[in-house]
């Protein structure tokens, strides 16, 4: 009797590749939750350090990151793929910045008991204070940078967004963004020698 010979073992199949971002994002605009949800974590951990550079308080970058989110799922119709979905996060958080900015904002004190319960930062008061006010000095020094200059310089150095990246959002070449970092480096530079009013 003739044996028939074994068949053979099935190996490890696969595994099926990973979507890439541009596939996400059609899954995304096709109503898929699981994309959606999948890009939003792949682009957090970058996007709240850059609110948190944007705006200098982790609270408001919180906020700011949330109505970026809130903005991106919104127009995603919008996104032309040209340079990565992070950059055009990116984009999004930066005018919702500066319109914030132009907002005229509502300060509350906080009440004596607050103010008793709110930890001790650290560093003594005057450190703090100068450590507070060069920052601002900065930040203040980039907001009255020309739309451009500002978005070139913001991503750049607050999102770590490459210069190609930078380049593909604005429709320009890489050294037309360096020239353009060049010359916000010239204002900022100016604008931090002047004595702080």
């Amino acid at each position: 009797m003739r044996r028939e010979p074994p068949a053979p073992e099935a190996g490890p199949t696969a595994p099926a590749a990973e979507p890439g971002e541009a596939e996400l994002v059609a899954q995304a605009r096709a109503g898929a939750r699981e994309a959606a949800e999948r890009l939003a974590a792949e682009s957090y951990a970058k996007l709240f350090a850059a609110c948190c550079r944007m705006t200098g308080d982790p609270d408001r970058a919180a906020d700011l990151v949330q109505e970026t989110y809130r903005k991106a799922w919104q127009s995603l119709g919008s996104f032309r793929g040209d340079s990565a979905f992070s950059t055009w996060l990116f984009r999004i958080a930066f005018t919702t910045h500066l319109k914030q900015l132009r907002r005229p904002r509502l300060v509350v004190a906080l009440s004596p008991e607050q103010e008793a319960a709110a930890p001790d930062p650290g560093p003594s008061p005057e450190a703090e204070a100068a450590r507070r006010e060069r920052s601002e000095r900065l930040r203040s020094a980039v907001a009255a940078l020309p739309d451009d200059l500002r978005f070139a310089i913001a991503a750049h150095y607050f999102c770590d967004v490459p210069v190609r990246e930078i380049a593909l959002e604005e429709g320009i070449t890489p050294v037309a963004v360096r020239k353009r970092m060049a010359r916000a480096f010239r204002q900022i530079a100016a604008a931090l020698k002047e004595p702080s009013r």
